[in-house]
């Protein structure tokens, strides 16, 4: 692949096993691995390698654990001579697409995602919320839906056409879900989170975030990195800053996103990190952008081999 991107998955792309065969096979993941857990403190490495699943759920645990997976994989990528010419993660993928950039240096960002990961866990402890996928109605009337209710809740991730994420008090999420039904959703499915991420509920961990990345050194990207909150293309570090501040609480724009990453011409993409989630949203997108998933050694040597 000539012009490549690389987009990196979040939240919910985990799996017990994660990384495990890419340490076994290659020292440059061993090491990746190692030196994630000598930075947060725990064995992280064997939570993704064999579980529990239990534990790997936790928020403040799955986060660090995709993105030192994602990283692991670009890093192989980029060691095979595959390199981006624009980056995008969705949601938490963000802090993995502006360290494939360059924009951020790994250890840092590990530390801002287990930061991040422990402040949404607290935040969703201390303000129970729920979020909620809703399949086959028009993203505007579910926005409209939100709107008229007189709980919070809000279109969190728009995902791709008519599959979009509603988040906020749970009572609030279970009526839009309800009206979304009577609307003619196809489905509409409780999410397994421990908060509602991208809402309003998130403003505290958000104004805790925000202080720690106002303190943290962004470089100039090598690539141009699509944000979730502005859904386009950046290349000034002080912009992505105030992008990733505002991520916490603003909509997933993923719809939009990928539609910036194909403005950029690409020939295809990688999905960089832990499962196929990515490549089924873009597909429903615009299936003229093929996504090859890289997320195994197998994966990785299919790669090396062409």
């Amino acid at each position: 692949m000539s012009a490549t991107a690389f987009l990196f998955p979040g939240q919910a792309s985990q799996a017990v096993g994660m990384g495990k065969d890419l340490s076994e096979d290659f020292p440059l993941a061993r090491q990746v691995f190692e030196e994630a857990d000598d930075t947060v403190g725990f064995p992280l490495s064997a939570v993704c390698f064999d579980g529990p699943m239990e534990e790997l759920s936790k928020t403040s645990v799955t986060q660090p654990a995709v993105f030192v997976h994602s990283v692991v994989c670009a890093r192989l990528l980029m060691g095979l001579g595959v390199k981006p010419v624009i980056v995008a993660g969705h949601s938490l993928g963000e802090y993995s697409a502006l360290v494939a950039a360059g924009v951020l240096d790994f250890s840092v960002a590990l530390r801002l995602v287990r930061f991040r990961g422990e402040l949404m866990e607290v935040a969703g402890a201390k303000r129970p919320g729920a979020m909620a996928a809703i399949l086959g109605v028009e993203d505007q009337d579910v926005v409209d839906l939100c709107a008229a209710d007189e709980g919070v809740v809000v279109a969190a991730n728009f995902n791709a056409p008519g599959q979009i994420v509603i988040s906020g008090e749970i009572d609030a999420v279970a009526r839009i879900g309800s009206a979304a039904a009577a609307a003619g959703a196809k489905r509409v499915v409780d999410l397994p989170v421990s908060g509602a991420f991208h809402s309003q509920l998130m403003e505290p961990a958000a104004q805790q975030l925000a202080e720690r990345l106002g303190e943290t050194t962004f470089a100039a990207p090598s690539a141009p990195v699509v944000t979730n909150a502005g859904a386009a293309a950046e290349s000034d570090p002080e912009r992505l800053r105030s992008l990733l501040i505002e991520q916490m609480t603003a909509p997933v724009r993923w719809t939009d996103s990928v539609k910036a990453v194909i403005a950029a011409e690409v020939d295809g993409a990688c999905e960089v990190g832990p499962g196929t989630v990515l490549k089924g949203l873009v597909r429903r997108i615009d299936r003229n952008l093929d996504v090859r998933p890289v997320g195994t050694s197998q994966d990785i040597a299919a790669i090396a081999a062409e």
